[in-house]
């Protein structure tokens, strides 16, 4: 019984464009590829993202969204009442953007790509990161809401999301097969990184902002297909997922969530509301029955293997299935169902210390 009410509910999240609240005119977000709307497919002539399959579920067609459909903030817009929210990078000079940006862009990290050739040399493969996007946020605010007074009224009445970002500054660094113990050094930088850009965002005026944590890294396919273990007994978890990875997201999520709590103390009278991506991320990988959900720690877009990770997601890849009996999409990114699931945890709990739709 609990199962089919779970389902009926996801279904009407899935299926429902009518918005459930009106208490925010804007949303503006930041992030990576997890809710990157079409930045990054603006910036490059050519990538798989760009074509089918990407799209296939809700759009019928790609989007630039690294997803078969909707992205979790699409599911925030859509549950506020207002339009998906349109990637920054194309009309960044030129938009009004009526109901707010998406500033994500994919293969962001949350400290700046100099940090880490400075400090380790290494060469992170793509440019983009929390303060550019920063940057281009403050000139479009200084073109649709010049002056102080403006601002401060513009993104009162908005919802800043803050990320999920900084899963890359780890993802990166791991997927070159560098040292485990490195990032615990530097994740207070990314941590720190993300609480400057909140407050950044609320001395500009913002009084409601949700900061997303890390997903369980170790029950990502591409994680379990690059880092698998002959010790079952030690390294995976009852779920089939990698416990040390696992771990490590906690942690990261832990000192966020530390971060946050001092932020709230600071900003009294503004809505700093952490949101537990990894825990909502989990009932799925817990209980995938309950939500129509086959294996989920398999990629639905992609090759051979364990985890159907022996090829890429892109228009000559194996489609494994409906993307609605998956949690992965293309083995690093998650299905439109996925995401809703997690959404949903977030708009009306119990995965947001306050539930985003009680924020009205």
């Amino acid at each position: 019984m609990g199962g089919a009410i779970l389902l009926v509910s996801l279904v009407l999240l899935l299926n429902s464009p009518v918005g459930l609240c009106g208490c925010f005119k804007r949303i503006f977000s930041f992030g990576d590829s997890i809710i990157d709307t079409g930045n990054f497919a603006s910036t490059v002539r050519s990538t798989p993202i760009k074509e089918l399959p990407y799209g296939i579920t809700y759009f019928n067609r790609s989007t630039g969204r690294v997803c078969d459909g909707r992205v979790i903030i699409d599911f925030y817009a859509q549950a506020l009442g207002l339009p998906v929210i349109p990637p920054s990078i194309p009309g960044e000079a030129t938009s009004p953007f009526p109901t707010g940006a998406n500033f994500a862009v994919l293969g962001a990290t949350g400290l700046s790509p100099d940090y880490y050739k400075a400090n380790y040399n290494f060469t992170m493969p793509l440019p983009s990161s929390l303060d550019l996007q920063l940057q281009s946020f403050r000139k479009v605010l200084a073109r649709i809401a010049p002056g102080d007074d403006n601002t401060k009224s513009l993104l009162g009445e908005s919802l800043v999301v803050m990320g999920e970002i900084g899963g890359n500054d780890y993802n990166f660094w791991f997927f070159a097969r560098n040292s485990r113990d490195t990032p615990s050094q530097y994740m207070p930088e990314v941590v720190g990184r993300i609480g400057a850009a909140v407050q950044e965002v609320v001395d500009l005026g913002a009084k409601t902002v949700l900061v997303p944590g890390n997903f369980p890294i170790g029950c990502v396919p591409q994680y379990l297909s690059a880092f698998q273990s002959n010790d079952a007994s030690s390294d995976y978890d009852q779920y089939g997922c990698l416990v040390w990875f696992n771990d490590f997201s906690k942690k990261h999520n832990q000192l966020l969530q530390q971060e946050v709590g001092r932020l709230r103390s600071q900003n009294p009278g503004v809505k700093i509301i952490f949101a537990d991506y990894f825990g909502a991320a989990m009932q799925f990988v817990q209980n995938p029955k309950n939500y129509g959900i086959d294996d989920p720690l398999v990629a639905c877009c992609g090759g051979g293997g364990r985890y159907h990770t022996g090829k890429g997601c892109d228009k000559n890849a194996t489609l494994w299935g409906n993307p609605s009996a998956f949690a992965s999409w293309d083995g690093l990114h998650m299905t439109e169902k996925a995401y809703s699931i997690i959404a949903d945890g977030v708009l009306n709990g119990p995965f947001a210390d306050t539930p985003l739709l009680k924020t009205c």
